[in-house]
């Protein structure tokens, strides 16, 4: 936020508290994640576990109740066929197609700018 972003100290201030709700919904390492892995479809509990990478089962578990209760995915469970759950995302989570867009394409960036910077101070 520059100074012509927050123009007055109400401005800013509810902008902040903005960022504050938005961070709470959708802060900490998986629930992003976790979206990302369900934008092409549904996805069953082992599925998601595979695709994001380093969540225990327990974690999983508790972030797709969170995100439930949040409005983000729907927990499908087959009636037909026992034992079956799939989770997908709800149009809601589509709102958030722009977000994971810019946090991806600043992740591939500052990871650049990390590695390179690494490699320059190790360099002789």
């Amino acid at each position: 936020m520059d100074q012509n972003n927050c123009p007055s100290p109400e401005h800013c201030k509810g902008q902040l508290n903005a960022i504050g709700d938005a961070l709470y919904a959708i802060g900490g390492k998986w629930k992003l994640q976790i979206i990302g892995a369900l934008m092409d479809g549904k996805k069953r509990f082992n599925e998601l576990q595979r695709l994001v990478i380093g969540i225990s089962a327990k974690v999983l578990s508790n972030e797709l109740k969170e995100m439930e209760l949040n409005g983000f995915i729907h927990r499908v469970a087959h009636a037909d066929i026992k034992h079956v759950v799939e989770y997908e995302l709800t149009t809601y989570s589509f709102t958030l197609g722009n977000v994971l867009g810019a946090l991806s394409e600043w992740g591939t960036m500052h990871r650049k700018k990390i590695t390179g910077r690494l490699e320059e101070t190790t360099a002789p």
